[in-house]
């Protein structure tokens, strides 16, 4: 508060006398650059900042071809002596000189310029520091921006909006962009330039802009198919022939694709040979995604054994080696680099931890996902074990996280908050950047824990609801429209659980009563509560507010929140406008379980059958129920090892997210979150006299210990939603606590959709 205090009194002062002893007043400035007409890069950024500060002041400063001894300028050079990349900023009276060891340098000490200044309409003020100088701490910083129908916006661009987005990251740091120039051969009926010509112009672009170009491009199809193989060759030499700028081809070893070693390596060398004639300083990069151990060894051995001079280096992955284990089993000739995926929320390399499956279920997989402590974090821990990164991003939705990834790229130990508060400042509004930066951070908070038990969402929708209004020149504004509408979507979200569930315990009571009203009345009535999520809707307001704004980043940036609305390619590719209305209760469930029921001869069954519904979750007093994938439904369940230490969770297991019939499943909410083994679960507070029996429902086999004993079943079904039972022996629980382990077994041959999980665990009282 004191430092927006500050900050508005400076420039109060500014305006009024045209100094302050904390800035320079730039409003009057004019550039001046004797390289800009040497160097394209030097000129790109010198075209750059005229730009931005046009955009935001609207200010035109002009280009003086002489350097003036009077009035405000702002001087942009060449300091060669300066680190790679490097860029100092110096501030004299009346005068800033933003230097670079080359143009890329010149066009990054540009960014920070444009980070740090504090503008609003009509003026500039810089503050005075000591002359600053910096250079990055890690030379691949990139994202990739596949231009691609899979993609949730970048293939409804115009090469204009290429550029300014790649502008928008170079400014942060980001010197690496990675397309995708031939996968996903689907026709996008949102293109508006064909994909040949835009691989051109994003080549064409990095080129003016002094960035790297790099291409991901795997093989489909069995490369011992001679002709298909020379036909996809002859692709990737038009390619490198069309392009000015290209740095890297990276070729990831088995998602997609599905070829060996011995079919990889030779296709590579040849991709090598063509791409060479035209860029030979270019290398071959390759992942080793879903190899098995033998592969990876055998790749690791040709790597020392041929030591190939157009082989780049080793990238690590979603379902690749960690980092750490590709550096350590590398040659040190060569480098790693990291493919992290950070545009992904479940079934990915990095899962939200403990995520609410209300938010799994309606968000899903692809959402506007700011999670800027948490990247940082992943960046900082595995970084050391490489040369860089270039994200894995299919769209806008991850925007923030790159900024993150850039700028941690550059300084590891660049604060979180001081990223966010140059990010609002830029892309924003310069006086709310530190209140728009911690409600950024709120966001964030809003994915931790149970959301039925997270009081401070509609708390940070105030906040965010509170910028809209001080700021409503904002609204078109893309950025703005992804992170309000996140604040937006969770608080109607909660509101809907928190509706949805009481209304499914109203109903439970009422199946309860079968047996004194009869079954058909009793699900009749059940049905007409559990509707009343249609009939009496929950927060209309927000509903409509979301709805809006999704249709406003559509028209301003081209993300498709939809299938149907927007032509998005697939419900799983950031359509959270889809899934805005998916039950958040087992409505879905229990119309099917009645159908099912109705059908039943016998009214005895029947009500038997209510009954079990009805306290499925709720089983007698002295029995206990945990919905293992759910935050707030897990009581017993052992949490292991932190995030701190575990990044992968690899000890400590996190909850997955099933993805079936296109994410409208109508399967119970408890069978669509679930968790690998190993799994603890600890009981306290058991009766010494009763016996109990352990029930649990999951997927595949199930080898579960208690207090180190191995249990026996007497009922054993291995399908999603069928019951395992195991009689718990007496003498175990006299002591009135008992431990369950489920132990892993040897799974690395079956495809991951059938690994045995466990979804629900009932310790029931007999």
């Amino acid at each position: 508060m004191h430092a927006r205090i500050f900050e508005t009194l400076c420039a109060i002062l500014i305006l009024l006398s045209g100094t302050c002893g904390a800035a320079v007043n730039l409003s009057t400035a004019n550039i001046y650059c004797a390289e800009a007409s040497r160097d394209i890069v030097v000129n790109t950024a010198v075209r750059v900042l005229t730009e931005e500060v046009e955009k935001r002041c609207g200010l035109v400063w002009p280009v003086s071809p002489v350097l003036s001894d009077t009035g405000p300028v702002v001087v942009l050079e060449l300091e060669p002596a300066l680190p790679p990349e490097g860029y100092s900023i110096a501030v004299a009276p009346a005068r800033v000189t933003l230097s670079g060891a080359d143009g890329r340098g010149v066009l990054y000490a540009v960014g920070r310029f444009l980070r740090v200044m504090r503008w609003e309409a009509g003026a500039v003020y810089f503050p005075e520091i000591n002359k600053e100088v910096s250079s990055p701490a890690y030379p691949l910083r990139g994202h990739q921006l596949g231009y691609r129908f899979q993609a949730n916006s970048y293939d409804t661009w115009d090469d204009a909006k290429y550029e300014q987005y790649i502008r928008e990251l170079a400014l942060f740091g980001c010197n690496s962009i990675e397309n995708i120039p031939f996968q996903d051969d689907r026709e996008s009926p949102h293109m508006p330039l064909d994909r040949r010509t835009m691989n051109r112009r994003i080549s064409e672009i990095c080129h003016l802009y002094g960035l790297d170009y790099w291409v991901w491009t795997p093989a489909e199809f069995d490369l011992s198919d001679t002709e298909r193989r020379e036909a996809h060759l002859a692709e990737h030499q038009q390619l490198y022939e069309d392009c000015p700028e290209l740095t890297g081809v990276f070729f990831p070893g088995g998602d997609p694709g599905a070829n060996p070693p011995e079919r990889v390596l030779p296709f590579m060398e040849a991709i090598a040979g063509r791409l060479r004639r035209f860029h030979p300083d270019a290398k071959v990069w390759l992942s080793l995604q879903w190899f098995n151990a033998k592969q990876c060894d055998d790749i690791y051995s040709w790597i020392d054994r041929t030591r190939p001079d157009w082989f780049g280096g080793l990238v690590a992955g979603p379902g690749s080696p960690p980092a750490p284990e590709t550096r350590a089993r590398l040659t040190d000739a060569y480098p790693v680099r990291l493919y992290p995926d950070i545009t992904h929320t479940v079934r990915c390399e990095f899962p939200v931890p403990w995520w609410d499956p209300a938010f799994s279920l309606t968000l899903g997989r692809e959402p506007i996902n700011p999670q800027p402590v948490y990247y940082a974090f992943i960046h900082n821990y595995f970084a050391p074990f490489t040369t860089g990164f270039i994200t894995y991003s299919d769209g806008i939705n991850d925007d923030l996280n790159k900024t993150i990834w850039s700028m941690r790229g550059w300084d590891p130990a660049c604060e979180v908050r001081t990223i966010l508060v140059e990010y609002a400042r830029f892309f924003f509004n310069a006086s709310q950047a530190e209140h728009i930066a911690d409600s950024i951070l709120a966001l964030e908070k809003n994915w931790e824990g149970s959301l039925a038990e997270n009081g401070s969402v509609p708390a940070t929708l105030a906040l965010w609801q509170g910028l809209e209004k001080a700021l409503p020149g904002l609204a078109e504004n893309w950025r703005w429209q992804a992170l309000l509408v996140r604040a937006y979507y969770d608080a109607y979200t909660r509101e809907r659980l928190l509706f949805e569930t009481g209304l499914e315990n109203e109903a439970n009571i009422i199946l309860v009563a079968a047996k004194e009203i009869g079954a058909g009345t009793a699900m009749d009535a059940a049905l007409k509560i559990l509707n009343r999520t249609e009939t009496e809707p929950v927060a209309p307001g927000l509903r409509e507010r979301i709805v809006s704004l999704y249709d406003g980043l559509f028209h301003s940036i081209g993300l498709k929140s939809s299938v149907k609305k927007y032509q998005a390619s697939g419900y799983e590719r950031g359509c959270s406008l889809d899934f805005l209305e998916y039950p958040l209760n087992n409505r879905w469930f229990l119309e099917d379980e009645f159908n099912r029921i109705r059908a039943l001869p016998d009214e005895t069954e029947r009500i038997r059958q209510l009954a079990t519904l009805a306290a499925w979750a709720r089983p007698s007093p002295g029995s206990f129920y945990d919905d293992i994938g759910h935050p707030g439904k897990s009581p017993h369940l052992k949490r292991l090892e932190g995030l701190n230490t575990d990044p992968y969770m690899q000890r400590a297991v996190n909850p997955g997210f099933w993805w079936w019939e296109e994410g409208f499943s109508r399967r119970r909410l408890s069978w669509q979150d679930t968790m690998d083994c190993p799994m603890t679960m600890i009981y306290t507070g058991l009766d010494p006299e009763a016996t109990y029996l352990l029930r649990m429902t999951g997927n595949g086999e199930a080898h579960v210990r208690a207090d180190g004993f191995v249990l026996a079943p007497i009922l054993y079904n291995k399908g999603i939603g069928e019951f395992k039972e195991f009689p718990i022996p007496k003498t175990l629980t006299a002591d009135r606590t008992l431990t369950l382990l489920w132990e892993c077994e040897e799974q690395s041959e079956l495809n991951w959709r059938d690994y045995a999980t466990i979804a629900e665990v009932w310790l029931l009282k007999q």
